[in-house]
């Protein structure tokens, strides 16, 4: 059966957000034509809100401010993004929530909406036990990893247009840390990048979904209200 996160009613008129679980490996340009239809549809009105779960084959992906020199060894395709952010990977083992909200029905306020989206993935790492926080002028979310470092464990990049947000976040879950040696991730040479596994947390994907969306009510009410809807 579908599933629907619970939206307040004054944010929604009795709409409700799609969730989508992509159980295979979904090319990374397929999800951007995709997220691009949604988002027209929902801007239309034509199409509910939607939270995509899924992962991709390896790939690097260049945000609106990466820059030429962090992208150090290409040894996968490398893709325009459209999102915010700088150069990122995605691959197996890493889950993605891309996250399409219609912000006029929530506040029309995009820096609420990246907090919130932050917030969402640091309290589902800590009811899996993973202290995690953000760092003032570091982008994703960052904890503390085997050797006593701080880490980044989580990805953010998002777009927004027609207020209509895209693109979200991702969570390394066991990827292979290797893969991210090819590019300066996020710009940010002096972190390293750890996961769940690495920090000695077993947990599958739909494990991480259902923990994630245990959390979703309560990251749905960080966003304010629209007093024009």
């Amino acid at each position: 059966m579908p599933e629907n996160l619970p939206v307040r009613a004054q944010h929604s008129r009795g709409a409700s957000i799609a969730i989508r679980r992509a159980e295979g490996q979904v090319p990374y340009r397929d999800a951007l034509a995709e997220m691009d239809v949604r988002n027209r549809a929902i801007a239309a009105g034509e199409a509910s809100e939607l939270l995509w779960l899924l992962e991709h084959p390896p790939v690097y992906t260049a945000g609106t401010s990466a820059g030429e020199g962090e992208l150090l060894d290409p040894r996968f395709e490398v893709v325009e993004a459209g999102r915010g952010g700088r150069y990122t990977y995605h691959g197996p083992g890493q889950r993605l929530g891309y996250a399409m909200l219609d912000l006029t029905k929530r506040g029309r306020d995009v820096r609420c909406f990246v907090h919130a989206l932050e917030g969402w993935v640091i309290d589902t790492l800590g009811d899996l036990g993973v202290e995690s926080w953000r760092s003032e002028g570091r982008i994703g979310i960052w904890t503390r990893d085997i050797d006593g470092s701080e880490a980044k464990i989580g990805a953010i990049g998002v777009r927004v247009r027609r207020w209509v947000t895209m693109h979200g976040f991702s969570v390394n879950i066991d990827p292979d840390l290797s893969h991210f040696a090819g590019i300066v991730p996020c710009g940010i040479a002096e972190f390293g990048v750890t996961s769940l596994a690495r920090l000695g947390v077993t947990i599958t994907a739909a494990e991480w979904d259902r923990a994630l969306l245990a959390r979703g009510e309560a990251f749905l009410n960080m966003l304010p209200e629209n007093p024009d809807r």
